[in-house]
């Protein structure tokens, strides 16, 4: 997606109680007022996340964890901070909302950007989750995989951006 540039104001009225209203939810989600209304209104960003990890549900868990990368990869700062401010859709199995959380925290870490809050909500997995069954692999996994992923005891090889 191209970075749209910003060159036009919009304001609007409000009471006081509406602004405080509009200031905590955007503090919760760890944006700005301008970028909480604006995945409010034209989430086009927020929609799409939620629909790929609605879809890393389903049986085909593997394909939209792969389709999650090429979103979450085309997206600009701004476009990756309206995409993840809230949860992932659906009922995750701790090992998805993981993987998620591991691939927002990696793709916010790249682009600089804050990092809402619901990943650290996620508990990391009691147990390790390899990427591989090979056990030949596990030495490889284990000293390669970013830091996002390895804090969620999650041991991989491809990240955000690559694909195998």
């Amino acid at each position: 997606m191209p970075q749209v540039t910003k060159v036009e104001q919009l304001q609007i009225r409000v009471s006081a109680t509406q602004k405080q209203a509009i200031q905590r939810a955007a503090a919760r989600a760890r944006v700005g007022m301008s970028a909480y209304v604006l995945s409010r209104v034209l989430p086009y960003p927020a929609t799409r996340f939620h629909e790929l990890t609605g879809a890393c549900a389903g049986s085909e868990s593997r394909l939209a964890l792969a389709e999650l990368n090429t979103f979450l990869c085309a997206l600009s700062p701004g476009e990756l901070r309206e995409a993840v401010a809230a949860p992932p859709a659906g009922r995750l199995s701790p090992l998805l909302a993981n993987t998620v959380a591991a691939m927002v925290e990696f793709a916010c870490a790249m682009r600089a950007v804050a990092l809402p809050a619901w990943p650290g909500e996620i508990e990391p997995l009691a147990e390790p989750a390899f990427g591989s069954t090979l056990q030949s692999l596990r030495l490889h996994l284990l000293k390669s995989s970013p830091a996002p992923f390895r804090r969620r005891n999650l041991f991989v090889d491809a990240t955000l951006g690559s694909q195998v």
